[in-house]
């Protein structure tokens, strides 16, 4: 019987390659005449920066596979998932740099590849991530999605969807993501213009350049060109005195560096490329506008507009790559965010000081929160105190009996429902 819904599939388009020449956004020459790729753009030391702060950051934070019980979360340390996503998912590198190199492919190429291998059960029992410019994506006749994936060596392997952990970035079809370095490439561009004008510059002994004039003709103008320049070119040749014959001389034609605004410029390119990463600008060491106040805060707001969508990127995709449908639920993936968020050692103590007077923190959730090792049970480690005169929650819960002749109160032993 031929499937009803087939030809929702196939109305399906062919997943938009951002790595890819045929579409919008792709890598190529920038309106400054600067080609931008991947490689050309990590060149630039903003867009490093950028794609190293978001990158160690988000491989920072604990990983680790929970499950859901009656009793709410638990670290689910038996499941096979949870060594392999927190410690090592496969035996040549670690998760911090495995992460590292997932947010890296994603920064430069919009999209990042890791290959799931598997024991003959199904069970995973490896991650390697794989070179987004070396993957192609594409649909069959059923509008199932395909990887295939061309070696160093030059050969083509054919990955099934079940196979490829593959999180997409920004983009229009859901299925793949758009290189930011690719869509801002006249930003990038700009930058790689202007840092190869500061160095040709300075190769020019910080001299603006001119014409060398004779008042007869030169018999061999290239010869005198590279005599001239191995005797004053370059930084090292700076400011030594030129001696001119037979009636040459000197005249400088370029614009001075304040007059074409040189120094402005590469100041506005570095705001541009963090503005491209959501990153603060003090993240990179741009401190031109911070103060000791607001540095906190846009940590803070770092943490929440930047770091917070790239991890829930990653653990949403993870949940539906690497859980089995039954696991699905029950189990999930999920980053530690508490030494992202936290502000500083005054806020978090006066935070603590408020859940622990109003019962809803303990000594032992607190100084587990600050990896601190627990108080025993014994000595009230785990004992729920409430605001007024510090007493056990369940002791405030019990009836108090007053004594007719002092008028004094106390509680009756026992509990009351």
């Amino acid at each position: 019987m031929k499937n009803p819904f087939l030809f929702l599939f196939r109305a399906r388009d062919k997943p938009t390659d951002a790595v890819s020449a045929a579409t919008t956004f792709s890598f190529g020459s920038s309106v400054s005449g600067k080609s931008v790729n991947a490689r050309s753009a990590i060149q630039v030391s903003t867009v490093y920066a950028c794609i190293r702060v978001i990158a160690e950051t988000v491989a920072s934070p604990p990983f680790a596979v929970f499950e859901v019980d009656k009793s709410g979360s638990q670290k689910a340390l038996d499941h096979p998932l949870y060594r392999i996503l927190h410690d090592e998912p496969n035996p040549e590198m670690t998760s911090f740099v495995w992460r590292e190199a997932m947010l890296t492919h994603l920064l430069l190429w919009g999209n990042s590849y890791s290959q799931i291998l598997r024991a003959g059960r199904g069970n995973i029992v490896g991650i390697y991530p794989l070179l987004p410019d070396r993957m192609e994506v594409d649909r069959d006749d059923k509008g199932k999605l395909t990887y295939t994936y061309s070696t160093t060596s030059g050969q083509t392997v054919k990955l099934r969807p079940e196979d490829v952990l593959h999180i997409p970035g920004l983009g229009f079809d859901g299925i793949m993501g758009y290189s930011p370095i690719a869509v801002e490439r006249n930003a990038v561009g700009l930058s790689i213009a202007a840092e190869e004008f500061g160095s040709k510059f300075f190769s020019n002994g910080a001299t603006p350049s001119g014409i060398l004039t004779h008042p007869n003709t030169v018999k061999n103008p290239k010869a005198l060109r590279e005599s001239w320049m191995e005797a004053y070119g370059g930084s090292s040749n700076s400011n030594r005195v030129a001696i001119l014959e037979e009636g040459m001389s000197f005249t400088r034609i370029s614009m001075p560096n304040n007059e074409a605004q040189f120094l402005e410029t590469r100041k506005f390119q570095v705001s541009e490329i963090c503005r491209i990463y959501r990153v603060p600008p003090h993240m990179i060491a741009d401190l031109e506008h911070a103060t000791f106040s607001s540095i906190e805060h846009q940590s803070i707001d770092f943490a929440v507009h930047c770091i917070r969508p790239w991890l829930i990127r990653i653990e949403q995709s993870i949940n539906r790559a690497l859980f089995t449908e039954k696991e699905k639920g029950r189990f999930y993936c999920q980053f530690n965010l508490d030494g992202l968020m936290r502000g500083s050692y005054k806020e978090r103590m006066e935070g603590y000081a408020i859940g622990r007077q109003n019962g809803w923190l303990n000594a032992n959730d607190i100084r587990d929160l600050e990896n601190m090792n627990p108080i025993p049970e014994e000595d009230g480690g785990n004992a729920y105190l409430v605001n007024g005169n510090m007493i056990p929650i369940s002791l405030a819960m019990q009836p108090r009996q007053i004594d007719s002749k002092s008028g004094d109160s106390s509680f009756k032993k026992g509990n009351t429902k």
